[in-house]
């Protein structure tokens, strides 16, 4: 049954994309946290802190529970509800095409685009930089929008998904180190560094049959980040471009071009259908 389940969400997933705000649970869990965020007034690290970890723990619980209802229906309606919250947890198709949608001969076009799934400032980013931009995006969410999920989904079924989409969701919302979220953060932030640990480095690993050794030679320079640089070193390894976020990472290359986008998303497509054949055989056979 949980592999039934998970190709019926994979056939959902490609072909509704994402489920409308209204009744996405990675939305609900964004709404929770931002009532925290916005009601509570920082006052000391210790109690921001204190804050930070309570909030994140409730929306951990929310997961938790909404990944439990399945077990209180009758069979048939509660595979229906697990196609649908296991579903929730990854997002293949849209990330594709958000990543697609940046494809612009236009750069002020492109631009707007880009500045929709990169949280960096585009305004003054030049056409490489832009096109950098886009396909850092796309390496980096290939862990924490597919490889990590369906990884938790294969060790500790629906719950291990919707807990690390939870995790994954607040360093999103609330992960960052600013005056802001310096303590009220940390705790996601530490805690998406720990959950995205083993997954990051096994995207690595599907990178490996598109280049082994430059794969391997990019890996051992991605010393930046814990986790994000590990698939970005990766891709900028296979697509033979430099990648860079001015004054956090580089990886070496020939300058990224407009077309060098579309292969990108051809790469997204060969690692994401490995991912899927792994998965669904280690599911099959245990």
């Amino acid at each position: 049954m949980k592999l039934v389940i998970f190709l019926l969400a994979l056939v959902l997933d490609l072909v509704i994309g994402e489920p409308p705000a209204l009744v996405h649970p990675v939305v609900w869990f964004g709404k929770v946290i931002e009532f925290f965020d916005k009601h509570y007034k920082r006052r000391t690290p210790a109690l921001d802190f204190t804050a930070g970890f309570l909030g994140a723990i409730i929306v951990i619980g929310f997961a938790f529970f909404l990944s439990r209802l399945p077990c209180f229906l009758p069979k048939w309606p509660g595979v229906a509800v697990s196609v649908y919250l296991l579903k929730s947890s990854f997002a293949i198709k849209s990330l594709a095409r958000h990543v697609k949608n940046t494809i612009k001969e236009d750069i002020e076009e492109q631009r707007k685009y880009i500045s929709w799934i990169v949280s960096r400032d585009v305004s003054n980013l030049d056409r490489a930089h832009l096109n950098s931009a886009a396909i850092e995006s796309l390496a980096e969410n290939i862990t924490d929008s597919v490889v990590a999920p369906l990884f938790y989904y294969l060790i500790f079924g629906l719950s291990g998904a919707l807990i690390y989409r939870a995790v994954n969701t607040l360093d999103a919302m609330i992960g960052y180190r600013n005056e802001r979220y310096e303590f009220f953060g940390k705790f996601a932030a530490r805690l998406d560094d720990i959950t995205n640990f083993i997954p990051a480095r096994l995207t690595v690993l599907l990178f490996l049959p598109l280049g082994p050794r430059k794969v391997l030679s990019h890996y051992k320079k991605a010393k930046f980040k814990i986790n994000g640089d590990k698939p970005i070193a990766a891709m900028s390894a296979v697509l033979g471009v430099w990648l860079e976020k001015e004054g956090v990472y580089r990886f070496d290359g020939r300058t990224p071009e407009l077309g060098d986008i579309k292969q990108a998303l051809r790469v997204y497509w060969i690692v994401v259908v490995e991912w899927i054949l792994i998965s669904g055989l280690v599911m099959w056979r245990w």
